[in-house]
C-alpha cells in the first residue's frame, strides 16, 4: 500500500496535491478548545510539556488578517451556502477566536468536500466547544440531507466536574458527498445475558435459536409473499418473511424447524451471527490510558481501535483515507493496518517525525513512506532555516529524537532547542541539553554558551547542531569540556553534529534513550497485509 506524510497547511497542500474526488474517507479531529492545548505531543519525565506543536496553532485560531482571508476566500469560493451560513456566524459572533477558527475550518471543509469521491465519507471529531458551529457549516458545505450520523464516543468513565455533569463523550459528525455512500455494516458482541434469555444449546452444545418465516400482512400483502409451502397457506393477516426462492433455499439448507402447526421458522446458530448492528452511541471503546502499548505520549490521541472501526464501515480496501490533522498518525496507522492507501498531512516537523517512528515500529523499517515539504538535502534544510527558524529547529531537534524546548511567544528560551532524555544506568533520568543554529556564521562563543547552559540546567551533556560547518575553535572548545562518564562508558561532554552528517545518519554518542519520551509503538502482525511498497 502506499502512503503519503505532507508537512505543512494543509489547505496549501489539498489544493496542490490532492485531485478532485481522489478520496474515499476523510477523519479529521481539528484542535479547538480555549482551555486545553490540543497539541502538545510530549510531556518529559520532569513533566515538562513541549511547547512546540501547540505554538504551530496559536497563531491560527486568533482573528488575524489569515483568519480575515479565509473568510474572503469562503465567500467567493462559489458555495453560496457555505458563505451566507459563515456570513450569518460572523454577524453573531463577530471577530474572536471561534469565528477565526470557523473561518478557517470552512475553507477547508470546502476542500475536503471536493476532493472526496462521489460515494466518499467525512468524519469529524470534535467536543461541546464548538460541535454545535461544525454541524451547522457542515449542513452548508455538504447539504444537511446528506447528515448521516452524530454519533457519541464515551471517551472516560467519570469526571469530576465542579458544578456540572461529568463530561465524558465526544462527537463524531458523519456525512456523506452523495445519497449513495460506501457502506459496510458494523456490529457489536450480543450480551451474555441475551445469549441465556434467546438461545438454547443443541445436542453439541451448540447456541441456536428459530425465529418465525412469519410477518404481518399490510393491505393485500405482497403477492410473492403468499404462497402454499408444504400445503400451508399464512395465516389471513399474516405474510411469509421470505420470498419463495429464499425458502427453499433454506429448506435445502437445513435450516427450517416447524412450529406444532405446521408453521416454518429459520435455525440461526450464534456463532454465525454478526451481532448487533452499531447504533450510534458508541461506549466499548475505551479511550487511550496511560499504561497502554499503544500510547505515544499524545494527549488528546485516539484508540486505534476507533479509527479502524470508522475505516471499515466507510472504506475497503485499496481506498485512500485523508487525514489533514493527523497529529501522532493514528488514523494513518490504522488505514496501514487495514490495507489502504492514505494521505496525512501536518503542520509541524515534530509529528511527521513522531509518525514515521510510530509506522517504522509498527510495521518494519523497510515500510517506504512518502514524506514531502520536509528538507531532504541540504538546500532543503538551508530554505527551511530561512522561512522559519522554529520549524527549523523542531526539525533539527527531531532528527536525534529530542523533544522540542522553549515557546517563541515567550522569549528566549535560555540556549535550550531541545532536550534528549536518557538512562545511564537504565534507571535514574538525565538530560542533555540540544542546541540548534541554522545561521550561515557560527563561532566559538556559541559553543562556550552551550557548555555554560549545560552547567546551569546541571544537565550531564550538550549536543550542538549546525547547518554551517564548525570552525576550528569551535571543535577544540567542544573537546576541552571532557567527557560524561558512566560505569558503562564514557561520552563527548559536547559533541557538534551538523546537518550534513544527521543526512548521512550520524547520531549523538550518548547512553540510552528513556523510551518514555518517546514510546515505540506495537509491532503489527504484517503476514496478512499485502506486500508494502
Amino acid at each position: 500500500m502506499t502512503g503519503k506524510l505532507f508537512y505543512g497547511d494543509n489547505l496549501d497542500i489539498l489544493r496542490n496535491s490532492v485531485a478532485d474526488e481522489s478520496v474515499d474517507l476523510v477523519y479529521l479531529d481539528p484542535p479547538f478548545n480555549s482551555n486545553a492545548s490540543y497539541n502538545v505531543l510530549f510531556k518529559a519525565p520532569d513533566g515538562h510539556e513541549s511547547h512546540a506543536q501547540m505554538e504551530a496553532f496559536d497563531d491560527t485560531w486568533h482573528w488575524t488578517d489569515v483568519a480575515e482571508r479565509a473568510f474572503d476566500e469562503v465567500m467567493h469560493s462559489g458555495n453560496t451556502d457555505a458563505a451566507e451560513m459563515l456570513r450569518a456566524m460572523r454577524s453573531f459572533l463577530k471577530e474572536n477566536d471561534m469565528m477565526a477558527y470557523l473561518a478557517m475550518m470552512a475553507v477547508r471543509l470546502i476542500e475536503l468536500h471536493r476532493v472526496l469521491k462521489k460515494t466518499g465519507s467525512l468524519y469529524l471529531h470534535c467536543d461541546p466547544t464548538a460541535s454545535h458551529y461544525l454541524k451547522v457549516l457542515l449542513d452548508a458545505v455538504f447539504g444537511a440531507r446528506l447528515f448521516r450520523n452524530e454519533i457519541i464516543w464515551k471517551r472516560a468513565n467519570a469526571h469530576n466536574d465542579p458544578k456540572r455533569y461529568g463530561r465524558v463523550s465526544d462527537t463524531i459528525l458523519y456525512y456523506a458527498k452523495s445519497s449513495q455512500p460506501l457502506w459496510n455494516p458494523q456490529y457489536t458482541e450480543y450480551r451474555e445475558d441475551y445469549y441465556k434469555s434467546h438461545f438454547q444449546k443443541d445436542e453439541n452444545g451448540r447456541l441456536f435459536r428459530t425465529v418465525p418465516l412469519d410477518a404481518p400482512r399490510h393491505g393485500e400483502g405482497s403477492p410473492n409473499l403468499i404462497y402454499d409451502w408444504h400445503g400451508k397457506l399464512p395465516a389471513r393477516t399474516r405474510t411469509w418473511a421470505v420470498k419463495r426462492e429464499t425458502m427453499e433455499e433454506y429448506d435445502r439448507n437445513g435450516r427450517l424447524r416447524y412450529t406444532k402447526t405446521g408453521t416454518p421458522t429459520l435455525l440461526q446458530y450464534a456463532d454465525e451471527m454478526p451481532g448487533v448492528p452499531l447504533q450510534n452511541i458508541w461506549t466499548d471503546i475505551p479511550p487511550v490510558n496511560p499504561q497502554a502499548q499503544e500510547r505515544l505520549g499524545y494527549p488528546t490521541q485516539k484508540p486505534q481501535a476507533l479509527l479502524e472501526r470508522i475505516i471499515n464501515a466507510s472504506s475497503n480496501e485499496g481506498d485512500v483515507v485523508l487525514d489533514p490533522f493527523c497529529g501522532c498518525g493514528t488514523t494513518v496507522h490504522a488505514a496501514q493496518k487495514l490495507n489502504r492507501e492514505w494521505i496525512g498531512i501536518d503542520v509541524t516537523h515534530l509529528a511527521i517525525s513522531l509518525i514515521q517512528k510510530r509506522l517504522r515500529d509498527a510495521f518494519g523499517p523497510s515500510i517506504a513512506i512518502e514524506v514531502n515539504g520536509v528538507p531532504k538535502d541540504i538546500g532543503g534544510a538551508e530554505a527551511l532555516a530561512e522561512a522559519d527558524k522554529y520549524q527549523f529547529q523542531w526539525w533539527a531537534v527531531s532528527l536525534v529524537d529530542a523533544i522540542p524546548f522553549g515557546d517563541k511567544k515567550k522569549g528566549a528560551d535560555g540556549g535550550i532547542d531541545g532536550l534528549i532524555y536518557f538512562k545511564p544506568d537504565g534507571k535514574a533520568t538525565e538530560k542533555a541539553i540540544v542546541s540548534v543554529k541554522g545561521g550561515r556564521n557560527v563561532g566559538v562563543t556559541m559553543v562556550k554558551d552551550l557548555i555554560a547552559t549545560v552547567e546551569r540546567e546541571k544537565a550531564k551533556m550538550g549536543i550542538f547542531i549546525t547547518l554551517a560547518p564548525p570552525t576550528g575553535p569551535m571543535i577544540k572548545e567542544a573537546a576541552s569540556a571532557g567527557f560524561y562518564k558512566t560505569d558503562y562508558g564514557s561520552y563527548p561532554k559536547i559533541q557538534i553534529l551538523t546537518i550534513e552528517q544527521l543526512f548521512e545518519g550520524h547520531k549523538p554518542h550518548m547512553p540510552w534513550i528513556d523510551p518514555t519520551v518517546f514510546r515505540k509503538a506495537k509491532k503489527e502482525d504484517t503476514s496478512k497485509q499485502h506486500k508494502l511498497l
